[in-house]
């Protein structure tokens, strides 16, 4: 591998981190990556069984028209390691409340030639015999959906990039980057580089304090769960599936290729510290327990396996926009928003490389992480070969 396009320090080796390093490897750059636990990090947002990936976005209509890159960027990383780490399929959308989603999706799937059709209320009951179809008003389902593998994704990236020569920092605590001087520090060592991409998920904002007007970690609740006897088969068949009511917003990933069944909640705490602990107390599940009984047929009968939290950033409004940031001279801020980091982890990564490499601009960076481009605008910036 050619070092001649310069030394690139990443810090974060989540699916952004990795990402940014795979497609800065790939453009040439010579990367090292700091990560303050083992790598993969079985404490990071981005360590899990399994998460949605979708063309979907309702009112974030801007990601909506970025996903048919994601899912090609996706595939050209498991070209590189040798892995299809996904499960095609399609996501079931629940409403019960009057939730501004449809009217956007429409329009986003359309322009993009993604199938999307309803599936009438009275035959829920017999395709989806675990959904309570109490206060159900409309059901729709996406094609080309399905789930990334995320842990398998992270272990055979970091073995790619290892074999690529990217120099791995593990159990490296960066306390202090300087964005001018191209400086961190990590264990009380100095390091130099000619650019940094802090890359630290819920930790960003003790790093830097570029976007903590914006963003703030988030501790959210998750469950995986074992279905009861009579439903494991109706299990096995589901696709992922999404409850959109006020009260029963919930997302549900099957247990698919050696996963285990699991839910989660769509309200944001906007609370708690990522150096904290990964194990959801009682308070912590409440709501989503609430919303699970809501959306589920007889959900005490399910056993929890795994009472879970995981720290995302988002955003303190409601925007949920990344914030891909430029900091000083030598530096970028990428912070996925939400849960949306995975899906879009090298789409962003791969942009944040093309800026870094001259490929594209910062201000086209910025707006196009943030989810602010119409689909002829993100098409004509691919076209553009960047």
């Amino acid at each position: 591998m050619s070092q001649s396009r310069g030394k690139i320090f990443v810090v974060g080796a989540g699916i952004a981190g990795l990402s940014t390093a795979w497609a800065l490897t790939r453009r040439g750059f010579s990367v090292e990556v700091f990560e303050q636990g083992a790598i993969p990090n079985p404490r990071a947002s981005s360590y899990d069984e399994h998460r949605i990936t979708r063309h979907a976005y309702g009112t974030l209509e801007g990601y909506g028209y970025l996903m048919p890159r994601a899912f090609a960027l996706y595939d050209e990383l498991f070209a590189d390691i040798g892995a299809r780490h996904f499960l095609p399929g399609s996501v079931v959308y629940f409403m019960r409340d009057d939730v501004d989603w449809y009217e956007p999706v429409s329009r986003t799937m359309t322009a993009m030639g993604k199938r999307f059709f309803d599936i009438p209320l009275a035959e829920v009951p017999d395709r989806f015999p675990m959904i309570e179809t109490d206060g159900l008003t409309r059901v729709v389902e996406t094609e080309e959906g399905g789930m990334l593998f995320p842990i398998r994704i992270l272990t055979d990236l970091t073995v790619w990039l290892g074999n690529q020569g990217v120099v791995f920092h593990s159990d490296a605590r960066v306390s202090d980057i300087d964005p001018e001087a191209g400086t961190l520090v990590a264990n009380g060592q100095t390091h130099r580089a000619d650019r940094i991409v802090i890359a630290a998920g819920a930790w960003v904002n003790k790093l830097t304090s570029l976007v903590e007007d914006v963003v703030v970690p988030s501790r959210q609740a998750l469950m995986y769960i074992s279905a009861p006897t009579d439903m494991v088969d109706a299990w096995s068949k589901a696709p992922v599936m999404i409850d959109l009511g006020t009260d029963s917003g919930t997302y549900t990933l099957p247990p698919k290729n050696g996963t285990r069944l699991k839910i989660g909640d769509h309200v944001f705490t906007r609370q708690g510290d990522a150096d904290g602990d990964r194990i959801a107390t009682e308070a912590d599940l409440a709501r989503l327990n609430r919303a699970a009984r809501l959306a589920y047929k007889d959900f005490d009968r399910y056993r929890v396996l795994e009472r879970k939290i995981c720290f995302y950033t988002t955003t303190r409004d409601a925007s949920e926009e990344f914030q891909v940031r430029p900091l000083g001279s030598r530096a970028w801020v990428v912070s996925a928003c939400s849960g949306h980091g995975f899906k879009l982890g090298p789409l962003i990564g791969d942009g944040v490389a093309a800026a870094i490499a001259g490929e594209r601009s910062h201000e086209d960076m910025v707006r196009y992480a943030a989810g602010r481009m119409s689909l002829e605008e993100a098409l004509a910036l691919e076209r553009a070969g960047t």
